[in-house]
């Protein structure tokens, strides 16, 4: 028997942003831009790089703006900056003004619970809808290309699980304006691959042909790396990563980090499932940063492969 060979897989990488958004100590400009570097290095070509956030609630992300102004000017690259609200895109935008390069996409987010979306970002879920579909429009008309995540998609820390409806409506309401993308994101790390394949299903269904899927997957429980297999199974084309399994929502109890960038490249290597990272770039990377950190990273495979 004979089998079509599988569709490529793009990593998303998220650590400069999601991977660090949690840690207490503060990673200096020069350090996040040289892992950032390093990553692209190892292949990446899509990266999470800043989250316009107030510097008081996630003190680590106060550098945006000087994160950005050091980016390699690069037309391979496409870098995101986390936008929660109308403020973060008028930000995003700012780092273009005067021929800068800039943000290439700003990445909204909509919060699949009442009580998690209104701790996060002070939005219930239909107040988050309308002013994510503002943000869309406004991003577009201004020429910024925008996307959006479903946060909390599998499981909300206080509300417990999410209805699969809960997260179609959300999706159907976000599509109707056309962002790039819609991903479904296991904030706490509850979710199973049965779960995966189910929500991906149906999303699959619902969204008209020029709006991807992404996967963004917490390794909470220890199903992270299943679960994105699930999604590949499940047709996804694009899934986050962040170099080690750092990460973590300073707003969700005991969430902890993403599936780790080297777990899944070797994950997806040893599928037979093309992508666009070197494994070993990404473990040097990983042994460079654990020094910066004072700490191993949670990667297994990083840590076998050493």
């Amino acid at each position: 028997m004979t089998h079509a060979s599988p569709s490529p897989v793009e990593i998303l990488e998220v650590g400069p942003r999601d991977g660090l958004q949690n840690e207490s100590d503060i990673i200096s400009t020069s350090d996040k831009l040289q892992l950032i570097n390093n990553m692209i290095d190892a292949g990446v070509r899509r990266m999470e790089v800043a989250s316009f956030v107030h510097p008081k609630r996630v003190p680590q992300m106060a550098d945006a703006e000087a994160v950005i102004a050091g980016l390699q000017d690069r037309d391979d690259m496409s870098y995101i900056g986390l936008c929660l609200n109308k403020r973060g895109v008028l930000r995003a935008l700012a780092t273009k003004e005067g021929g800068k390069r800039g943000i290439d996409e700003a990445g909204c987010v909509v919060v699949a619970s009442d009580t998690f979306g209104e701790k996060n970002q002070g939005q219930t879920i239909e107040q988050g809808i309308r002013e994510n579909r503002e943000m869309i429009r406004f991003a577009k008309t201004e020429g910024l290309k925008a996307q959006v995540t479903i946060s909390a998609a599998f499981g909300c820390p206080f509300e417990g699980p999410v209805p699969a409806e809960t997260v179609l409506h959300i999706a159907s309401e976000i599509a109707q304006e056309g962002p790039l993308e819609i991903a479904l994101a296991d904030t706490i790390g509850v979710g199973v691959p049965g779960q995966v394949e189910n929500l991906f299903g149906q999303l699959h269904e619902l969204l008209p042909d020029n709006i991807s899927m992404r996967a963004h997957f917490h390794d909470t429980r220890n199903t992270g790396i299943a679960n994105a297999w699930a999604a590949v199974r499940s047709g996804v084309k694009t899934l986050d990563a962040s170099l080690g399994g750092l990460g973590g929502c300073p707003f969700a109890p005991n969430a902890t980090g993403n599936i780790a960038t080297e777990d899944l490249i070797n994950l997806l290597d040893r599928s037979g499932v093309p992508h666009n990272l070197d494994l070993r770039t990404a473990i040097k990377t990983n042994q460079w940063f654990a020094k910066i950190m004072n700490r191993p990273l949670p990667s297994l495979v990083a840590r076998a492969e050493a």
